[in-house]
């Protein structure tokens, strides 16, 4: 049989990926409540809440395949998600400035027969920023729809000292892992004639 993916995620970033990669999709948004989930250990809060998010997206014919994905930055103990206003995303950058923090990205995918989740880490260290290069890279607006404050793929690049794993899951879903998981449900990329 073949099977059709949704992509439970409105994040323009995931959809770009999946284009990347050649794999049709349709995007079924899904609103939950996030704090349901309660625990500080991140790799399990972005796993547990993939898979929150593909409960609460109903199959509308047989052949479906939902993935979601939560990713999650973390420091010190510390989880930071998407900061809701300047002063939060002004004290997220301070405390990854010239830090190495880590980046968790939980994936469920779910079809009617079975559930696959699993979680990717990187590690991503920061440049030492100034208090002018903090604010100037928070005035651009980038900060507020992505974890930790900051998007790799976007002007917050300039903040990234280097990286150690998959630098797509950082940008929000670890495609080639992604990939292959896709494959074990019957969804591949389309070839190009």
């Amino acid at each position: 049989m073949n099977h059709s993916l949704v992509l439970a995620s409105t994040s323009p970033r995931r959809k770009e990926l999946l284009e990347l990669v050649n794999i049709p999709f349709v995007i079924r948004k899904q609103d939950v409540d996030e704090s349901v989930i309660q625990t500080d250990n991140p790799a399990l809060r972005a796993e547990q809440l993939s898979l929150h998010k593909a409960k609460h997206v109903p199959f509308i014919d047989s052949s479906e395949v939902i993935l979601t994905a939560d990713t999650v930055v973390a420091f010190e103990g510390n989880i930071y998600g998407k900061p809701n206003h300047h002063e939060e995303a002004y004290e997220m950058l301070s405390r990854l400035s010239g830090n190495v923090h880590d980046v968790y990205t939980g994936v469920t995918i779910r079809s009617q027969e079975k559930v696959v989740s699993f979680v990717e880490k990187t590690m991503v260290e920061f440049w030492p920023l100034t208090e002018g290069e903090i604010h100037a890279y928070i005035a651009t607006k980038d900060v507020y729809d992505k974890a930790g404050a900051y998007g790799i793929q976007s002007q917050g690049a300039a903040l990234v000292k280097k990286i150690n794993g998959d630098y797509y899951n950082v940008v929000g879903l670890p495609i080639s892992r992604v990939v292959r998981e896709l494959r074990k449900f019957n969804i591949n990329a389309v070839q190009e004639e």
